[in-house]
């Protein structure tokens, strides 16, 4: 759980892999089903080989279709309770303190962000800094993951607040050098 790499080819999972990720999230944006279980089962084969979990965003039926382990649901997204009858890995996204809580329990890891500004989610919500993240780790008993703005500079701190790990877009295929400072937090 301590790094996700969020992904969208198969060469930037590859070297996330290699680098050390713990969990590899297919996420393709504005993309139709079948282009994403299409392009996702070359990904999905590779975190199988190196038994890294492969996580779905946003749709369940693509990640039933993947086999993958788990889905990644937005604030928006429905199939929570799909994903729990198909025994799925299930991670929630929260941006305040009440979504937070409305996800513990429910979900195996909260995704809370942006921690910091991000060019990756145009929709993205405010950032939450440090101050909030803390705030969100203290006010669930669900693992939290940070998510937003975060490479391998800052990942220490959001493990210094509380989180359980970090996920990574931009960052994803310098997953080596995100290890090397989570550990450096530890």
């Amino acid at each position: 759980m301590r790094l996700h790499a969020l992904v969208a080819d198969l060469e930037t999972a590859r070297l996330a892999v290699e680098g050390g990720a713990t969990i590899v999230q297919w996420r393709l944006k504005d993309v139709p089903r079948v282009d994403v279980v299409e392009r996702g089962r070359a990904t999905r084969s590779l975190c199988a080989r190196h038994g890294v979990p492969f996580i779905v965003n946003d749709d369940v039926e693509a990640a039933l279709m993947l086999g993958a382990d788990g889905v990644h649901l937005g604030r928006a997204d429905a199939g929570a309770e799909q994903a729990r009858d198909h025994g799925l890995m299930l991670g929630l996204s929260a941006t305040t303190l009440a979504e937070a809580r409305d996800a513990d329990g429910r979900a195996d890891y909260i995704g809370a962000g942006p921690v910091w500004a991000t060019p990756s989610k145009a929709d993205a919500a405010p950032p939450i800094g440090l101050g909030g993240l803390r705030e969100l780790c203290a006010a669930v008993s669900t693992p939290v993951v940070a998510i937003g703005g975060i490479d391998p500079d800052n990942a220490a701190d959001c493990i210094r607040a509380g989180a359980a790990g970090v996920a990574v877009i931009r960052s994803a295929r310098a997953a080596a050098a995100l290890v090397r400072a989570l550990d450096a937090a530890l």
